[in-house]
This record gives structure tokens, C-alpha cells and sequence, in this order.
């Protein structure tokens, strides 16, 4: 089965209701253009606001289901498309998560994952704000196939992707803000985009299976300073790890890529990581540190 992916890539004003209305704008755009699975990037309702440990910033949070989740529902039923969308969720007073929902193409929410991995480095300070996620790495059966959904900092861990695809997942979508701190960029930029990329492209060929990563754009200065300069460079690669779609660095794009979910199949019976696992062998993953 052959199925086009959209990734809506661009950058965030500090006005939530704009950046609805373009994330909405831009998704209606990328089923019109053919895509069947939409993807947005992380927290894409507002700027990047872990930036600096505030409290006023907990007024972005909604709850779920809510105004973004039913705008995304809507859409998804007019356009007969899957949506993953990218929300700061309000679970309960003093309970708040980075949360994606998943929406089926006949506009029903199929559930949501809560971000596992929360970090905590400079203008990145997200245990501030998010409690770690509680539902586990999950896989949903959709209309065009079977996905698993993690969140930026998730991106960097095996046993995340590993989870979700021993679930089935086909793609592993990763909506992401990521960017340079500018005073780093010569000196580290490369390396650690190059990390970034490579992290997730190793992913798909572990396990077999097709991975879909949305970024966002810009400088943000929120609290002032130089603030992250977003790298953008959306990417699909391939149940091999090849780059087959991959956007630019700084331009707003819709970034579709046709893939094959026939070839997940066909790699695992090529490459079958999956069948020689020695899971007998893995009791000490559970542990903090081997002494």
C-alpha cells in the first residue's frame, strides 16, 4: 500500500490563535496536495516557551479533547486524512504534558501519547513544565496504516522506537523542535545536527520501518538573549535509513513523501533484526547502570 506523508514545517508568532489558524491552513493544503498522513511539529500553537522557567506560560496549556483537537478532528473528517498534532496539554490543575493526539481520516481521536523523555538543558527546560508521559509507547491501526507517534527529546532513544515498533508501527512520526543555540553553531552545529539526523535514520533501519521527523523554523527570543535558531530540515527516511524526502533549513514547506508499506515487510524478512533479537539477553536494560 502506497501512501503520500505531509509534514508541515514553518515558523511560530506569539500569537496561539495565528498559529493555529496556520497549522490548520497549512494541513488543509497538504491533503489537497495529496497527503494521506499529516504530521505537525512539536508545540506548534505557540513559541518555543521552555525557554526560560515561567508560570504565566501554563495559561498555553488546553485540555484534550479541546478547541485544538476538535479543529483538527473537523479537519481530518473533511479531508478523509490521519492527523498528528502537537499539543501542551492541561491534564489538571498542576498536572500538564507535551502531549500529540492521533486522529483517524473519519475524524475520530484514536488516543494520544504523552512525551516519555522530558529534558532539561539550557533553553530547553521542559521539567519545569511537563510531567513525564504515562501511556507508554504506543502503535495505532489507521485508515493508511499502522503508526507510532514520540516527541523531539524521544528521538534520541533505541528503546523508544524499539517499543513502538515491536507494536507494529510502520512509520514512526516525531514531531520536533530543535534548533542551534547561535554562540554553538560554528563550532557544534554540524555535529550535532548531523547527531540529530543520524540518531533517527538508525532508527528506521533497526527496525525495519519508515520514519517521519517535522521541524520548525526561525529565531525565537521569547525571554530575550539569542534565543534557539529552529534548523528546520524536516525529513521521511526510508525502512533502510535513506533520506527520501527533506526540507530546508529556514523556509516554511509542506514536505510530502510517497512511500510503500509493502517495503516494511520486505525489509524485515531481509534484514530481520526483529526475528534474531536475543530477548533472554536484555533483562539488564531495566536497570539505571551496571556496576
Amino acid at each position: 500500500m502506497k501512501v503520500t506523508l505531509g509534514l508541515l514545517q514553518h515558523a511560530c508568532s506569539a500569537s496561539p490563535a495565528a498559529n493555529l489558524k496556520k497549522t490548520l491552513s497549512l494541513a488543509a493544503k497538504a491533503a489537497k496536495q495529496g497527503a494521506k498522513i499529516i504530521c505537525t511539529q512539536e508545540l506548534f500553537r505557540s513559541q518555543y516557551f521552555c525557554q526560560s522557567e515561567n508560570h504565566g506560560c501554563f495559561k498555553l496549556a488546553e485540555p484534550i479533547p479541546g478547541p485544538s483537537t476538535v479543529a483538527f478532528q473537523k479537519l481530518a473528517k473533511k479531508h478523509r486524512v490521519v492527523i498528528i498534532a502537537s499539543l501542551f496539554e492541561k491534564r489538571a490543575g498542576g498536572l500538564y504534558h507535551n502531549t500529540a493526539v492521533i486522529i483517524d481520516a473519519d475524524g475520530k481521536l484514536l488516543g494520544l501519547y504523552r512525551k516519555m523523555h522530558i529534558p532539561d538543558d539550557p533553553l530547553y527546560y521542559e521539567k519545569f513544565y511537563f510531567t513525564p508521559g504515562d501511556t507508554g509507547f504506543r502503535a495505532w491501526q489507521t485508515r493508511y496504516g499502522k503508526i507510532g507517534v514520540l516527541i523531539c527529546w524521544d528521538q534520541w532513544y533505541p528503546e523508544g522506537a524499539r517499543l513502538t515498533a515491536l507494536q507494529g508501527a510502520e512509520i514512526l512520526f516525531y514531531p520536533t523542535a530543535i534548533g542551534w543555540h547561535p554562540a554553538e553553531k560554528k563550532k557544534h552545529g554540524a555535529n550535532q545536527h548531523g547527531a540529530w539526523e543520524t540518531i533517527q535514520r538508525s532508527h528506521g533501519v533497526a527496525n525495519g520501518c519508515y520514519v517521519a521527523v517535522a521541524n520548525r523554523i526561525g529565531t525565537e527570543k521569547p525571554v530575550g538573549g539569542e534565543g534557539i535558531e529552529f534548523w528546520g530540515q524536516s525529513f521521511v527516511a526510508g525502512t533502510s535509513g535513506q533520506i527520501l524526502a527533506k526540507a530546508s533549513v529556514n523556509r516554511e514547506e509542506i514536505l510530502l513523501a510517497t512511500i510503500d508499506l509493502a517495503q516494511v515487510d520486505v525489509t524485515r524478512t531481509h534484514w530481520p533484526f526483529l526475528r534474531d533479537r536475543r530477548i533472554d539477553a536484555y533483562g539488564d536494560l531495566t536497570r539505571r547502570y551496571i556496576d
